[in-house]
């Protein structure tokens, strides 16, 4: 699904309405119609609802999502917020049909004291301000955003939490922002949407379709997307009937250390479970013994040393290579690595601490091969690119950087995101704060492995790799709980991911 700028979301607006055709009034009252339909399903009839309407067309939606909840025998108390004496035109018009209600309650505030009570447990629909903000909100309507905050009530916003940016960072914490529970988005979901940092105020963010018509960015450069299940599905590959091991690849995972050869078992695994027609784990000594009882499916390729990777094996025999999961830190492991970058004739992989060594030893990204992919997170991050002020600085940097130097960065998290050499940016939609738990990264290192060994282009795999690995969180959630998972459970239930995606293409 496309993320859109606002700009452009406003050239889609306006794209519809003269094409399809459709009069703006109109198109606010489908817009409408959908917020409505939403509540409706979760808002019980006797709840009371405080809607919340600004002086613009984010305004003009709540006073139609007013009328439409007072038709249905919902008690609902409408606030205008006289911040401005400029109305939009449908704003006015939506009033109009408003006060002809009978059962409208109407309040006209200027002033925190003009406001009514708001019992606890109400339902509040924030309709201030929407995705054109443009400065920080102050003055009166701020106090009333505070206000809301702090009422012991649901909050749901209307495209957007008022006073949130859209598209650029929003100047937290000090930044007067509704809190909302919920989000109720326009067609597209807004780039600050995918950022933790402001996860306080969109909470879960729902998108409803209101029909605007996707001819009209068809020839715009769009560089951010989420990742959903069709784009899943449209990367899968089949299998043909006379199919043997050899056409999935034979991939080559260099992990490991003394104390760590879990996370190589874990990336292994997954591998293998993701679909590669071979698997060798290249470990020191110490470790073959533990890998070849974990994961017999797995080959193995024994190092010179006892506790530390000290070299790589034979690369001829590999179709695509991984390095990283619980490598250590050791001089020897830090040499083997730069023989493998330079070595290397197919795009590698890079986690944990083979990104650490990078860290440490910047100059040798420029010698990476092309289309090589690194799956850190935030810290790992930091530690390869710097500190950054906000999330929207961070994302920036990460698109640069795999632009510079041509490769891949999945940036794990919520919402993981995926930067690609050609500038573009890929938010996954699957996970849950259940796979925040040791040995997570690595599975997602052996799916993404897995499927590079099966000829899946770096992008296709990166793509389709973190969609599979949080799908299959999502599922191993629902049987454990968040709480109980561990990161096998997410290897365990990748079959069922597989399917799932096929099932619902």
């Amino acid at each position: 699904m496309k993320i859109l700028p606002v700009e452009l979301i406003r050239e889609a607006d306006a794209y519809t309405i003269k094409n399809e055709p459709i009069a703006s009034i109109d198109l606010m009252e489908r817009a409408a119609y959908q917020c409505f339909k939403w509540i409706k399903k979760v808002v019980r009839r006797d709840a009371p609802i405080n809607i919340f309407c600004g002086p613009g067309n984010n305004g003009g939606d709540g006073l139609v999502i007013s009328r439409l909840l007072i038709a249905d025998g919902y008690h609902v108390v409408t606030i205008i917020l006289r911040i401005s004496d400029k109305f939009s035109p449908d704003f006015i018009a939506n009033l109009e049909r408003l006060e002809k209600s009978k059962k409208a309650v109407i309040y006209n505030v200027t002033t925190l004291q003009d406001l009514p009570d708001i019992p606890d447990g109400s339902i509040i629909i924030d309709a201030i301000f929407g995705s054109g903000l443009s400065k920080p909100i102050e003055g009166f309507a701020a106090e009333v955003i505070r206000l809301i905050n702090d009422t012991n009530s649901t909050r749901i916003a209307i495209d957007i939490p008022s006073g949130l940016y859209a598209d650029q960072h929003s100047a937290l914490p000090k930044a007067a922002i509704v809190k909302a529970d919920y989000t109720l988005t326009f067609q597209y979901p807004k780039l600050s949407f995918l950022f933790a940092e402001n996860e306080h105020y969109v909470g879960k963010w729902i998108v409803l379709p209101i029909g605007l018509m996707d001819e009209a960015t068809k020839d715009k450069e769009i560089r951010n997307f989420t990742i959903d299940r069709a784009d899943a599905f449209s990367l899968l590959k089949s299998r043909t009937q006379f199919s043997h091991k050899g056409h999935f690849g034979h991939a080559l995972l260099i992990a490991g250390s003394y104390g760590k050869t879990g996370a190589a078992v874990l990336a292994a695994q997954a591998a293998l479970r993701s679909g590669a027609g071979l698997v060798t784990a290249h470990l020191p000594a110490s470790s073959r013994q533990i890998m070849q009882t974990a994961a017999p499916e797995v080959m193995v390729s024994i190092d010179n040393n006892d506790r530390f990777i000290s070299h790589h094996p034979d690369l001829s025999l590999f179709n695509t290579i991984a390095i990283g999961p619980g490598l250590g830190l050791a001089k020897e492991t830090q040499q083997a690595l730069k023989l493998l970058i330079q070595n290397a004739t197919v795009p590698l992989l890079f986690d944990a601490d083979a990104l650490n060594i990078l860290a440490e030893n910047k100059t040798w990204i420029s010698f990476i091969p092309p289309l090589s992919i690194f799956t850190p997170h935030p810290k790992e991050f930091e530690r390869l690119f710097g500190k950054f002020a906000n999330a929207f600085e961070r994302n920036k940097r990460q698109i640069e950087f795999s632009v510079m130097h041509r490769i891949y960065i999945v940036l794990k998290g919520a919402f993981t995101s995926i930067s690609t050499p050609d500038g573009k940016c890929f938010f996954n939609t699957t996970g849950n704060p259940g796979m925040a738990t040791g040995g997570s990264g690595d599975v997602l290192t052996g799916v993404i492995l897995g499927l590079l060994a099966q000829g899946y282009h770096p992008q296709e795999a990166a793509i389709l790799g973190v969609y599979l690995h949080g799908l299959a969180g999502d599922i191993a959630s629902k049987d454990k709980s968040q709480e109980a998972m561990i990161a096998g459970d997410i290897t365990e239930n990748l079959g069922a991911a597989f399917k799932k995606i096929r099932k619902n293409k």
